[in-house]
């Protein structure tokens, strides 16, 4: 499939059945990542750098922030993106909107289109002269000054928590248990949060499926109720496997028996009664 006419895949292409565990295998792969989960590149960086791969010089690299943990931050690498995709004439909506929320499934999907984008450029094949972690220094000086500057918030705070103790603040023994049962339950929420996810990935790789069946069963109907069609036998059989009302039980011995009793289905004996007999035999 050729570069341009991704943009506009639909949600039944392949591309959206490609799993969770086989992208974040790819792009850990292709640049030297190690994320765990797809809402890890809810920032846009992961999708800065992935067509910085396939199209060399295009993407400014110094613009791009690996650290951006804001909705603000975030957006400004997704401008970045949009950028990008303007110049290359990409013709793809980006759901900011939903991205930046973390979501797996929104994230997921963008990430599924991604590579197929990728492996239509480049036919699957890693570019072995790209340095993704030299690529990524590229915005190392602007992300330093910002850590710096966390760095002496962090001092300040300090500070600040060392003096309220003088004047009679909670000890640090009560401090660090608080502490302690705030870590505990963050990891309840972070572990209840990645069951939460998997669900809705399964359920949304279901419903995908169920619409896919069901478009094939409805294609099937349309051509039964062919009016050259609808009378065979054949056709009835179909036809009551379809709209069978008991879930549990299977119609095809019924279907079978309906195309059984035809005369003719399995013979030459309907041709031999439809031919008309010579007089003069």
């Amino acid at each position: 499939m050729a570069a341009a006419a991704v943009a506009n895949i639909g949600l039944m292409d392949s591309a959206y059945f490609v799993g969770r565990g086989e992208i974040l295998t790819w792009i850990n792969a292709t640049l030297q990542l190690s994320l765990a989960k797809v809402e890890e590149a809810a920032s846009g960086a992961v999708q800065c750098q992935l067509l910085d791969m396939v199209h060399p010089g295009v993407v400014p690299m110094h613009k791009v922030n690996f650290d951006a943990k804001t909705e603000y931050d975030m957006i400004q690498n997704y401008k970045v993106l949009q950028d990008v995709f303007n110049k290359l004439r990409i013709n793809k909506n980006i759901e900011v909107n939903r991205l930046v929320k973390g979501r797996p499934l929104d994230n997921l999907e963008f990430l599924q289109w991604l590579k197929r984008y990728c492996d239509a450029v480049n036919g699957g094949i890693m570019n072995e002269n790209y340095n993704p972690a030299e690529r990524r220094s590229k915005g190392g000086k602007e992300r330093n000054h910002k850590a710096s500057n966390k760095s002496s918030k962090s001092l300040q705070a300090n500070r600040l928590s060392s003096a309220n103790s003088a004047d009679g603040a909670p000890t640090t023994e009560k401090v660090c248990i608080s502490t302690v049962m705030e870590d505990h339950y963050m990891e309840q929420i972070q572990q209840l949060s990645e069951k939460i996810a998997d669900l809705k990935v399964s359920v949304d790789s279901t419903e995908k499926e169920r619409d896919f069946y069901f478009s094939k069963l409805r294609d099937i109907e349309i051509l039964c109720q062919r009016p050259e069609l609808e009378h065979l036998p054949m056709t009835k059989g179909i036809r009551k496997i379809l709209y069978a009302a008991d879930a549990k039980d299977s119609s095809l011995s019924e279907a079978n028996e309906i195309i059984t009793r035809s005369p003719g289905m399995f013979s030459d004996e309907a041709e031999c009664q439809a031919t008309p007999k010579s007089p003069y035999t």
